[in-house]
């Protein structure tokens, strides 16, 4: 079943996303796909393709898909919003917010480390296999050796941004999920995303991974193991939204952010923070790198946006003002397989000449 919107029947053959992700599905790097191409006034295309699982029922947009790593830059707002309040300050450290961590090796890790992935804390380290408690992975985490001093390279560290999570709850006093559904979700009427979904969430939850580590096929629950032993909210995974919802994202991401930070701020967290460095980063955000754009070389330089390991991504391109949502669960059932890297290239090439 397709849900793309009467909007596509207006663009040639050629340039149709609906095609392209239907022809991904049949070559099953995905069950699911849904997309959203527009600008801040609103989409060019939009529409849905595949079933919620290989075996289950066929989309109709209301779906909640994982965001797995889109939850960094969305978390991120949130923490930007604090900096607007001057509840936080980019250059406040570690150890000024958290007491356990004070003297120690990461108690001088900046927020502006921990945002542009420079904070030299290593990446991917599944700490939950050891770690099956959260008091017990936040111990681990506190732990870990970094990897770089602070500042000298752009390493991916989701670790850092669990640290980011804490920092924003200790500052704000009030729990991650709450400060992104106040400051992120509530200004924008993200309605239907959030951490955790209810019961009647994960019934319209499109399905992940066949999980070894959890002996099931994963379904309205974060496929991310270290988010799940944290309890489902983390600052690096966790967040589950439908298409309708990420579409209002890009499009105020597009328009500037209006709703969700002063000028100046929004500006500083999309700009690049690692001149210098190989890997383009704003504050959690992803940049176009110049060699290994995840999104191709379409979008321009002075693009920015993020993935997630499950199949999804949320690009944007300022000087163009048009954005680019697109939601997959190419790990399911399983994550081997890297078919999604050259349909999300193509989805983003097709996505920037819309219209």
């Amino acid at each position: 079943m397709n849900g793309t919107d009467e909007v596509n029947s207006a663009l040639p053959e050629a340039s149709r996303p609906a095609q392209l992700l239907a022809a991904g599905r049949e070559r099953r790097v995905y069950s699911a796909a849904a997309w959203s191409v527009g600008t801040a006034d609103g989409p060019l295309d939009r529409g849905w393709t595949g079933t919620r699982s290989w075996t289950g029922p066929a989309l109709d947009g209301s779906e909640l898909w994982d965001l797995a790593s889109v939850t960094k830059p969305v978390a991120g707002l949130a923490v930007m919003a604090l900096v607007d309040a001057g509840v936080l300050a980019l250059t406040d450290t570690v150890g000024g917010h958290l007491p356990e961590y004070r003297g120690g090796d990461k108690a001088n890790l900046t927020l502006h480390h921990l945002l542009t992935h420079t904070s030299g804390l290593p990446g991917g380290v599944p700490l939950y296999r050891g770690h099956g408690t959260r008091t017990a992975l936040l111990n681990a985490v506190r732990m870990l050796a970094p990897a770089a001093p602070p500042g000298t390279r752009v390493q991916y560290s989701s670790q850092g941004f669990i640290l980011l999570g804490l920092i924003a709850e200790a500052a704000a006093g009030r729990p991650l999920d709450r400060l992104v559904a106040e400051l992120v979700c509530a200004p924008l009427g993200l309605a239907a995303t959030g951490f955790n979904p209810d019961a009647a969430g994960r019934a319209r939850a499109v399905a992940t991974e066949d999980c070894p580590w959890r002996g099931r096929v994963v379904t309205g629950e974060v496929h991310d193991e270290n988010a799940a032993v944290l309890g489902g909210v983390a600052a690096h995974a966790g967040l589950f939204a439908p298409l309708d919802d990420m579409e209002r994202l890009g499009r105020s991401l597009a328009g500037g952010g209006r709703e969700l930070l002063r000028p100046g701020t929004f500006a500083l967290m999309t700009a690049g923070h690692t001149d210098g460095l190989a890997l383009r980063r704003g504050l959690a955000w992803q940049g176009q790198d110049p060699v290994g754009s995840p999104v191709g070389d379409s979008f321009g330089p002075a693009s920015y946006g993020h993935t997630g390991f499950t199949g999804t991504s949320l690009w944007v391109d300022p000087v163009a003002g048009r954005y680019a949502v697109l939601l997959t669960n190419r790990v399911h059932p399983s994550r081997a397989g890297d078919g999604i890297a050259a349909v999300r290239r193509a989805f983003h090439d097709m996505a920037y000449v819309l219209g």
